[in-house]
């Protein structure tokens, strides 16, 4: 028998900000005028997640769970679990107070697939958004399955019997074939065990992806922030967190490096949600 629940959190939490984000990856099954998404989980069901309260008042009910170890991890990956207040105060004393208060509330939340999460970094790399949707769509359409509406990622053991012939008849390189490829098997076989991950630090699970031809340091730090929802990560190379802070401080040109690191210790121990708020900050709402 499936648990329907209510849930109510104590501290401000804004979903439909939340709900935009996991719009974003079309694989994801995301209704923003009704409030709620569909989450496939590994055991087979689908949990529906709807808000009933506001940002302020948040409330939540939640459908389809199997047990009380599934309510922990949808909490978890929504982080229903821990008070955005404490990440609030801390950055009203720097310099992203502004975006802060702006976007107040907004969680980071997790993929809901440790796999799809890095085919979804390696598929995107080098690409524009629309055609890396496009083409993430194909993969997931093609190799995976749908339930209820709700796309499921591949499994590894499929990804790793396709050929690369195949995948650039999808308009794959070459090259970003053979990486699919090559992950999913290093998964499929066990040499890379991504669910292992949830007890490695940073480092270590950089350096163990790193490892993997397609992985660079961007992709693992997206994984680390997206899939594992680590909270002190912040990929000082991306262009839109450039921009983001370009516009912030009011330069003309972009930050470099070395001065988006000397702001480090301000921001520390949630660099993660530093750069959450700045991507906020100059995305577009949809319509």
């Amino acid at each position: 028998m499936l648990l329907n629940i209510e849930l109510k959190l104590s501290f401000p939490y804004d979903f439909d900000r939340a709900l935009e984000r996991l719009s974003g990856t079309p694989v994801n099954f995301v209704d923003l005028q009704q409030r709620f998404v569909r989450v496939p989980m590994e055991e087979g069901n689908l949990v529906k997640v709807q808000a009933t309260g506001t940002t302020e008042d948040p409330a939540f009910l939640i459908d389809g769970l199997e047990d009380e170890e599934q309510l922990a991890h949808i909490k978890w990956l929504f982080h229903f679990e821990e008070s955005l207040d404490g990440i609030a105060a801390h950055f009203a004393k720097t310099d992203l107070a502004p975006i802060f208060q702006e976007h107040i509330g907004t969680p980071l939340v997790r993929s809901f697939s440790l796999y799809g999460e890095l085919m979804k970094s390696i598929i995107h790399q080098q690409l524009n958004l629309a055609f890396a949707n496009t083409l993430l769509m194909r993969f997931v359409e093609k190799y995976g399955s749908q339930q209820d509406g709700v796309w499921r990622y591949p499994k590894p053991e499929r990804i790793a019997a396709v050929s690369v012939d195949e995948l650039r008849e999808m308009q794959f390189s070459t090259r970003k074939a053979e990486y699919v490829i090559g992950l999913s098997s290093a998964i499929a076989t066990g040499a890379l065990d991504l669910e292992a991950m949830r007890m490695k630090n940073d480092e270590e699970v950089a350096e163990e992806l790193i490892a993997y031809r397609g992985v660079g340091p961007w992709t693992a730090q997206g994984f680390l922030m997206f899939g594992l929802g680590r909270p002190n990560l912040f990929p000082v190379a991306d262009i839109g967190l450039q921009n983001a802070l370009k516009s912030l401080w009011k330069l003309d040109r972009k930050p470099t490096q070395d001065e988006i690191r000397d702001r480090f210790s301000d921001w520390s121990p949630y660099l993660s949600y530093a750069a959450l708020y700045l991507w906020r900050s100059i995305e577009v709402r949809p319509i």
